[in-house]
C-alpha cells in the first residue's frame, strides 16, 4: 500500500464528510465520545454497503487500510485544485 500525500489530513476530512453522508443517509448522530477508530470502521462499513468504495479482502480489514481507503475516497471527491491534494 503506497501512502497518499496528506493521508491524515484527508482522513479527517473524510471523517468529516462522512459524517453528513451517514446522518443524510439516516444514521444516528456520531457522539463526540465515540472514537475515532470506531467512527473510521462505521463510515467504510456504510460507504461499501452503499458500493462507494470497494470492499478490502477479508484478511486486509484492519483499521490501517480502512484509513486508507476513507483516504483515497475523499481524495477522488474533492475538486482537484483543493489544497489536501496539492
Amino acid at each position: 500500500m503506497k501512502k497518499i500525500k496528506n493521508e491524515n489530513e484527508l482522513l479527517k476530512k473524510a471523517i468529516e464528510i462522512g459524517e453528513k453522508y451517514a446522518l443524510n443517509r439516516g444514521y444516528k448522530n456520531f457522539s463526540p465520545t465515540d472514537a475515532a477508530k470506531e467512527k473510521i470502521e462505521s463510515l467504510y462499513r456504510l460507504l461499501v454497503q452503499d458500493g462507494l468504495i470497494q470492499a478490502l479482502a477479508k484478511d486486509k480489514e484492519d483499521q490501517m487500510n480502512m484509513k486508507h481507503k476513507l483516504a483515497i475516497w475523499i481524495s477522488k471527491q474533492l475538486p482537484k485544485d483543493h489544497p489536501l491534494l496539492k
